[in-house]
């Protein structure tokens, strides 16, 4: 039974509650907060069938992150905290209901929170507006597939359209998406990859010829050592936390590299044993490195000089070189491009002590086994290519490659981002890749190169694409430089999205807009042939099925499967050999073209029906192969450019809160930073606060600085005195994504330089963000002066 439109309180940020940071995650407060919102919005009986089903074998997928899950046996309760958020986001039994529509209009939605929209259920019809309207008005399907496909048909160039893909989206939804894409005719493929862990990719495709962790998960609870970089597991991938407390009782050592001391970086109070109920835990990370942001690569290069030296004192002693001399290119470089590093460089801008330094240097010479770890930390930084390649430089020189318990492992966040590109959703796919998919489907795949994120910004900003259609996501929120995204996307003739819920981009409109409701990953799928199934690839290559265990929240729900078949069946017709009433009545046939196109995919159909389903090859993990020009991995030489931050800024991060995934805003409580009903704070070192003047609790304007002139500004937002490192500071994302400029991106990967904003605090002008009066009402609109 379904409930509508239930009433929802957006914060009022007056009564926002700052209390002290937690010093360890989970425990029976994670417990409790993992139930209390299931047994609330989806009763006993529903939240029994989704939550016992997640993460199991058989079961579905978690849609909250791409963290592996183990090999062998399986807890019972196989989720996290943030995982039972996720799923009853998405299985609320709340629905919006027909009329909702004509009570609210576009700009009253526009002026509401991520939380609010989110709220109000989840969607079961198509809803239209027309050029004109102010409303969105209910729709039939077939009218809504003719729409799409009349807008797509009536383009002067396919290159006139760009289709977005979040990372919900799974293996099969996003292999057809692609074919229809490039059956129409573009490469035009921007993705969530793109604003996450593209410099991932790009950094490890040049040094070692594969972007994907070079790790299984029984590596991360046997390696010597493990040290995590700009990520914080205890909030984005929490089950991570249950790998770290293995490798700790197996013996091994963590050290975490973080601007902000996380309590997921600290301890660990596993709610499943009981001395993580009674006890005091875990304890995770043996050493803590406090880095000043941006400071990453003059670290990893500081102790890769180090290692060299400590080579050249006792040769043959430190450095892997029977690895080296067969499988590496390039040492000779970096030995002398590090001895001209000065060691003041790297202090003052890692803002770390050198016997720190030293202490890591020593950890990690005598551990035989090494796995490095990262996120968003790193990608998102000015340099983050660059401090990638530096983590492969100092894996390579011992040799922390191809053998158990060691490996490179970028950590990304969302469910199957990584499967959706091993599918083909990149505009940069190789040409074996377009070869493989035309034959298969007898066409031409184009081959120009389309846009990622950003450019597809600037090409709805600049009026050269004209339709956007996104297959899941919040790509308005989640894109940099907000008021410039949402500009730019109001210059549209056409947007479409395919959602299970509202969110902002809804709200942010072109002359006509459509928004699909879909299936989600915890309900069943039922079509002509019986009941499917999809799959999907975690963070370590291994790719599973995933099977809803609920009944939809409302019938003639379509899933992502049949609405991509539809639209690219009445855009397509015989343009290419596809059969797309076929790939909508079974998914095997997806798959047994995946089979035939996509490497490592042979055999697909018997192989995902496997009990752990199987494991992609992985040239430097399996048999130390890199798939580089040279066959070889490349140690590389990288240039240290310290970011400058003038007297009287900060450097500022955006970052997540504990009570969210991506843009999706699960509450306003920050449970581990000791945040409560509001997200409009700004993390500050205090004495960075007294030096500047302030004192905990002012109400601060935030203005970003730029080489463009233009002066972003967040308004009304809480100084919080907060232990982060020296001349550092904090936001939540997306609100942070207002201070971003679209044109400032990660050299060598376009990926937004969220990790690296240059910022100076003024008074606030106006009460604070999220208030109660009237001034601040719409305060989360973005602002560009």
């Amino acid at each position: 039974m379904t409930r509508s439109n239930p009433p929802v309180d957006e914060a009022d940020e007056n009564d926002l509650e700052i209390g002290k940071p937690k010093e360890w995650a989970a425990g029976i407060p994670g417990v409790y907060h993992s139930m209390q919102p299931a047994l609330k919005h989806m009763g006993i009986e529903r939240s029994a069938r989704t939550l016992l089903a997640m993460n199991q074998k058989q079961g579905f997928d978690c849609m909250s992150c791409a963290w592996p899950d183990p090999s062998g046996h399986r807890s019972t309760f196989e989720y996290c905290e943030n995982g039972a958020k996720a799923v009853t986001w998405e299985a609320t039994p709340v629905t919006v209901a027909s009329d909702f529509w004509a009570e609210h209009p576009i700009s009253e939605l526009r002026g509401r929170s991520e939380y609010w929209l989110g709220m109000q259920g989840r969607l079961t019809e198509p809803v239209y507006k027309a050029a004109g309207d102010t409303h969105y008005r209910p729709i039939d399907w077939d009218t809504a597939i003719n729409l799409v496909s009349e807008k797509l048909k009536g383009l002067s160039s396919p290159d006139e359209a760009a289709f977005y893909t979040s990372g919900r989206a799974s293996n099969e939804a996003a292999f057809i998406y692609q074919l229809f894409i490039r059956g129409f005719g573009t490469n035009n493929m921007p993705d969530c990859s793109n604003m996450c862990h593209e410099s991932s990719g790009v950094a490890m495709g040049e040094t070692i010829g594969v972007g994907k962790a070079t790790v299984a998960y029984d590596d991360f609870l046997t390696c010597d050592l493990m040290i995590l970089i700009g990520q914080n597991p205890g909030t984005n991938h929490p089950r991570m936390l249950s790998a770290m407390e293995k490798q700790k009782e197996n013996g091994g050592q963590i050290v975490a590299v973080n601007p902000l001391p996380e309590a997921g970086l600290r301890r660990f109070k596993n709610p499943q044993k009981p001395r993580g109920i009674l006890g005091r835990g875990t304890d995770l990370a043996d050493q803590f490195l406090k880095i000043r942001a941006g400071g990453d690569m003059a670290l990893l290069q500081a102790v890769s000089k180090r290692v060299l030296e400590a080579e050249e004192r006792t040769p043959g002693r430190v450095l892997d070189q029977e690895f080296i001399a067969q499988h590496c290119a390039g040492l000779v470089e970096l030995r002398e491009h590090l001895s001209h590093l000065e060691e003041q460089t790297v202090l003052d801008a890692t803002g770390l002590r050198s016997e720190e330094i030293d202490e890591l240097t020593d950890r990690y010479i005598n551990a035989d086994s090494v796995i490095i770890t990262w996120a968003m930390g790193v990608t998102q930084q000015k340099n983050g290519v660059g401090t990638i390649k530096e983590i492969i430089n100092l894996l390579l020189l011992r040799g922390n490659f191809g053998r158990p318990g060691a490996g490179a492992s970028p950590i990304r966040g969302h469910s199957n981002v990584q499967g959706d590109r091993t599918m083909g959703i990149w505009e940069q796919m190789p040409a074996s890749f377009l070869d493989a998919l035309g034959r298969e489907f007898s066409f031409e795949p184009p081959r120009e190169h389309g846009v990622d994120s950003v450019a597809a910004v600037r090409g709805m900003r600049d009026g050269d694409i004209r339709f956007f259609l996104s297959l899941g996501g919040n790509f308005a929120a989640a894109m940099s430089d907000t008021a410039a995204t949402e500009a730019a996307m109001q210059n549209l003739e056409m947007n479409v999205q395919i959602s299970t819920k509202l969110n902002r981009s809804h709200t942010v409109v072109g002359q006509e807009a459509l928004i699909l409701p879909t299936l989600g990953r915890t309900e069943i799928d039922v079509q002509a042939s019986g009941p499917q199934f999809v799959s999907v690839e975690d963070t370590v290559s291994a790719v599973h099925s995933s099977e809803g265990r609920v009944e939809p929240v409302a019938p003639g729900l379509l899933s992502e499967v049949a609405i991509v078949s539809r639209i690219a069946q009445a855009t397509l017709g015989p343009r290419i050999a596809a059969d797309w009433q076929g790939f909508e009545d079974d998914y095997d046939l997806i798959r047994e073209h995946i089979s035939h196109v996509v490497p490592g995919c042979e055999h697909y159909n018997q192989r995902i029906r496997e009990k752990d389903g199987f494991l992609l090859a992985n040239g430097p993990r399996d048999s130390r192969t890199f798939n580089t020009p040279s066959g070889r991995a490349r140690m590389t030489v990288n240039e240290l450019d310290p970011m400058d931050c003038p007297s009287g800024r900060l450097i500022l991060q955006t970052m997540r809160s504990h009570d969210q995934f991506n843009t999706t805003i699960y509450g306003y409580n920050d449970r581990y930073r000791g945040i409560k009903k509001g997200r409009h704070v700004i993390l500050v070192n205090p004495e960075d606060l007294a030096l500047l003047g302030f004192r905990d609790g002012d109400l601060v304007d935030v203005h970003g600085e730029y080489l463009d002139g233009k002066d972003r500004v967040l308004r009304g937002f809480r100084a919080v005195s907060y232990p982060t490192a020296r001349g550092c500071a904090a936001v939540y994302y997306p609100e942070g994504n207002v201070l971003v400029p679209l044109d400032d991106t990660v050299q060598g990967s376009n990926t937004p330089v969220s990790k690296g904003i240059i910022i100076r605090l003024e008074r606030a002008t106006n009460g604070p963000a999220g208030g109660s009066s009237e001034e601040n009402k719409h305060d989360n609109m973005p602002e560009t002066v």
